[in-house]
């Protein structure tokens, strides 16, 4: 009986719980994800890898260095400066050029409105006795400078001083006293500078330098050699002669230059003392000494005529005091003024072929000096361009327009050519005679130019570019660097204690901590259940308080 009750309550039992709702599956505590659910799944679910840290910090390494190539290596287009600083023989003038870099290197040259110039007074020779003095002519010049350059590109910016003839003609010692001087200044600056960017240029250097930027602003540098033009320029201390020639030629008078595709063959040369100024001061010298026969009159005193000063100049005393005058000084010597072109040209053409006896080559233009036939086109700048811009001459003016415009001035009287020109200072207004007659003597008795060549042109700018011989060589410096040896973007970054390399490895780190820290706030807490409905272990995802 106690048997068939107690099966009666479980039979109850049973019919009540299967008219109760289920209840609810029967949850296990939290596993921490790292434990596998293989060992409570009987068709266990493989789940997605999380990334590796180490695979994401070389992710996000590759992907700032990257950047660092496109925003960094191919910037776009910036601005660079560059100073150089031309001490020559009347004065020192500093030019601040300006120029853009694209983005891919390629340098982009505006001297039309890129550049800016300023000249003091006097040149950097004139310092040979106190060259401590040199501190504040160059320092008028740098103030200048740096009111043109960013202050943020101050350091950047190369500054370079090339002397010309002004200090060739003084010893070396003395050249390099004036030039520490000059290093002194410069090494605090501001600028980007090194001593062996103070120096003095060789003339070869000069005419070469000028010769690139007159066809640089002729649009024929990096074309064919034969469509190139000539220079011949006229300083105060040297004259220049530069121009193609395929001609052979000594190996001291040869330069070679490449630019783009072609290799140009030059001959270049500088004439020391030949420069209009220096030549100017020999003719008087020699006249005083009595080079040209003198004419004495019954008091004893010896007239020596100087043809290439217009008549009724007076020549102040203190010109005759000169050392070589003491054995004269039984003489009450004087200077008379005749103003005589002829005459001139003739004393000119006198120091032009002083020494030509001594020509070891077939062919001497101008003194002992080897010189190949002129080939081609020329620009004759600085004096010759002054000279002919007092005449009102054209650029294209001929030699024989220069002759009559000189035969003029030399005839002329002194006093009226003051009041027809008062704007100019007697110094100026007197080299103008002289200047002409030395003009013709060297371009036709000594170069061999036709009177009415019209292959010379007379010129100090082309298309706007001023022919100064500074120019060509910030070109060719800046050129040059192009063609140098490229280090790959790689090199650059890891090279010389590179900031941007410092930069980088911050900020992979930052970015590194970053997408870790944001992995781990992000990584799901993970349950595994045993679900009786389904009969198996199943993983779910449960949501962060």
């Amino acid at each position: 009986m106690r048997r068939l009750n107690a099966r009666h309550r479980v039979d109850s039992e049973l019919k009540t719980t299967t008219n109760q709702p289920k209840m609810d599956p029967i949850k296990f505590q939290t596993r921490p994800n790292s434990r596998s659910t293989s060992l409570f799944s009987r068709n266990p679910r493989q789940t997605k890898p999380t990334p590796s840290l180490f695979a994401i910090s070389v992710s996000v390494s590759l992907a700032l260095l990257i950047f660092s190539y496109i925003f960094i290596f191919s910037s776009p287009v910036s601005t660079k400066y560059g100073i150089i600083i031309d001490g020559g023989s009347t004065g020192t003038r500093i030019h601040v050029f300006r120029y853009l870099v694209d983005g891919s290197k390629n340098l982009v040259f505006d001297f039309k409105e890129g550049s800016d110039s300023l000249k003091v007074n006097p040149g950097l020779s004139a310092y040979v006795e106190y060259p401590e003095a040199v501190s504040d002519s160059l320092g008028k010049l740098l103030e200048f400078g740096r009111k043109k350059v960013p202050r943020k590109q101050l350091a950047e910016t190369e500054i370079r001083l090339m002397a010309t003839a002004g200090l060739r003609l003084l010893d070396v010692e003395l050249q390099e006293r004036i030039l520490e001087e000059c290093r002194k200044v410069l090494r605090v600056s501001g600028f980007k500078f090194h001593d062996e960017w103070a120096s003095v240029i060789t003339g070869s250097d000069e005419g070469v330098y000028a010769w690139v930027v007159a066809n640089y602003a002729l649009g024929t540098l990096g074309g064919n050699p034969l469509d190139t033009t000539g220079i011949i320029e006229l300083g105060g201390a040297s004259a220049q002669v530069t121009f193609f020639s395929s001609e052979p030629m000594p190996s001291k008078f040869s330069r070679s230059i490449k630019f783009g595709n072609f290799t140009y063959g030059l001959y270049s040369h500088s004439f020391l003392h030949f420069g209009q100024d220096v030549a100017h001061e020999s003719l008087r010298e020699s006249l005083i000494k009595g080079d040209f026969s003198p004419a004495s009159d019954s008091l004893n005193k010896v007239m020596y005529m100087d043809p290439c000063t217009p008549k009724g100049y007076l020549f102040p005393s203190s010109n005759l005091s000169l050392g070589y005058m003491a054995e004269k000084s039984k003489y009450s010597s004087e200077l008379q003024a005749t103003g005589n072109f002829s005459e001139c040209r003739s004393a000119a053409l006198m120091l032009l072929q002083n020494g030509k006896e001594k020509c070891s080559n077939y062919r001497c233009y101008l003194g002992s000096v080897f010189m190949p036939k002129l080939q081609g086109k020329f620009l004759a700048t600085e004096n010759f361009f002054h000279t002919s811009k007092f005449f009102r001459l054209h650029q294209r003016a001929s030699l024989s327009d220069v002759m009559m415009a000189g035969q003029h001035f030399c005839g002329e009287d002194w006093s009226k050519l003051k009041k027809k020109h008062q704007s100019l200072g007697e110094e100026e207004l007197l080299r103008y005679c002289f200047s002409s007659a030395y003009i013709v003597a060297l371009l036709h008795d000594s170069l061999g130019i036709a009177l009415d060549d019209e292959r010379i042109s007379f010129a100090n700018r082309v298309e706007n570019i001023p022919l100064d011989w500074a120019l060509g060589a910030f070109i060719l410096q800046n050129t040059a660097k192009l063609d140098a040896p490229q280090i790959d973007w790689i090199t650059t970054i890891v090279m010389n204690d590179s900031p941007t390399l410092f930069s980088i490895i911050a900020v992979s780190a930052i970015l590194m901590f970053i997408a870790w820290f944001i992995l781990k706030w992000r990584k799901p807490e993970l349950k595994t259940v045993y679900d009786l409905e389904k009969g198996r272990y199943i993983v779910t995802r449960i949501g962060r308080k």
